[in-house]
């Protein structure tokens, strides 16, 4: 059900990739977005006292731009960035309201997505009036298709897994000349992704803000889920940059069906382990099996403690989060944004998993950080799995 492993390759080296300067650089972006605000911080004081530990923060993406989910940020930035180079302009430069009119045509971006990535491109190439394709892995739900397209985008089912639709999707995109926006990594195949990376750092640059306002104290440990580590590394960097990599505990987490990252701290010597087959997960947002080498340094330098988490594990998340204590605010969390929560539940309840918990630090003087990065993006199997108690704990 839940496999937790330390990190024995973590040397605290943080990367000037992420830091708080850069974050600065894309918030500014971000700001300058019509609709852009923070979304909310939650604290949630009785479940905090039902688990055992000081306090629980949960960063509520439910929110983002109207989308239901955080990846935006990333897709946003990076296309920004893109528009920038094609004009020979800093990213601070560039206003969004008349990008439009500087190129003779659209330009077209591609990407691949379980979902909520192609959402996020999908809408920011709308929003810049640009054109985009979006991939999506067989089993895909209707209903992000459906999402995608009345963005205005273009979006095809594949028959094959998410690594392999990455992969189709930069081969159309070469024999088109479109621009290929993914938030993975390959070699020859980086300046987006890192972009895309740093996009997510708005994210985390809101929460030390929030935290510093709402007179909260700092966290203990920071939880983060992981598909490929764009989001994990991206926020880790930032964090780690803000309050000292060594002034807080990181737990990443991951479905058992794509753990690779876990897969790649038990290696011998740290190497990047992909996973491979279907990579089948209601958790379709981190059923990636390849890491991002773009943020894998900084998961792998600064982790703590990285899980492999069974899709009951989130299912529980979403109906905790759902489902809140008296005095506590609810928060709707889908299957990728609920992980951790289900996680912290798992070790601070559940006996067999109690020398886990101790492992990582987690007492009564523990301030919990976890990002929510999702809501209810699959409506249906929302509805099952909190209405009707699919995928039991």
């Amino acid at each position: 059900m839940l496999k937790l492993h330390s990190n024995r390759f973590r040397t605290g080296e943080t990367s000037p990739l992420f830091s708080v300067e850069v974050a600065k650089k894309t918030r500014g972006f971000h700001n300058q977005i019509d609709g852009y605000q923070p979304t909310p911080l939650v604290s949630l004081p009785a479940l905090a006292n039902k688990l055992g530990v000081k306090a629980i923060l949960v960063k509520d993406e439910s929110f983002r731009f109207g989308l239901n989910a955080f990846k935006v940020l990333g897709g946003s930035y990076a296309l920004g960035r893109l528009l920038a180079k094609k004009l020979g302009l800093d990213i601070s430069e560039i206003n969004l309201q008349t990008v439009s009119e500087k190129f003779p045509e659209p330009m077209v971006f591609a990407t691949a997505t379980a979902g909520n990535h192609g959402t996020g491109v999908a809408w920011a190439a709308r929003t810049m009036g640009q054109k985009a394709v979006v991939y999506m892995p067989k089993g895909s739900p209707q209903s992000a298709v459906e999402r995608i397209r009345g963005l205005g985008a273009e979006c095809i089912v594949t028959d094959v897994n998410y690594d392999d639709t990455v992969r189709l999707a930069n081969k159309t995109a070469n024999e088109n000349g479109w621009e290929l926006v993914q938030d993975t990594a390959w070699e020859g195949y980086e300046e987006i992704p890192t972009w895309i990376s740093q996009g997510y750092m708005t994210m985390a640059s809101e929460v030390t803000d929030q935290i510093e306002e709402m007179a909260l104290p700092q966290p203990t440990h920071v939880m983060l889920q992981a598909g490929v580590g764009a989001m994990a590394g991206g926020v880790l960097g930032y964090l780690a940059d803000h309050y000292g990599s060594d002034s807080f505990t990181t737990i990443i987490s991951e479905p058992r069906a794509a753990d690779c990252l876990y897969r790649s701290v038990l290696s011998e010597n740290g190497e990047m382990t992909a996973v491979e087959g279907d990579l089948t997960s209601i958790m379709a947002g981190l059923a990636c099996g390849e890491p991002n080498p773009v943020t894998w340094p900084t998961l792998r330098n600064c982790g703590d403690f990285f899980v492999s988490a069974e899709d009951r594990i989130a299912a529980t998340g979403m109906r905790i989060l759902g489902n809140p204590l008296h005095g506590d605010e609810a928060v709707t969390g889908g299957e990728s944004g609920a992980l951790n929560i289900g996680v912290l539940y798992a070790m601070r309840t559940k006996e067999e998993f109690t020398e886990l918990a101790q492992s990582t630090g987690l007492n009564e003087d523990s301030v919990v950080m976890i990002y929510s990065t999702e809501g209810d993006t699959n409506p249906e199997r929302y509805r099952k799995i909190v209405w009707e108690g699919a995928l039991p704990l």
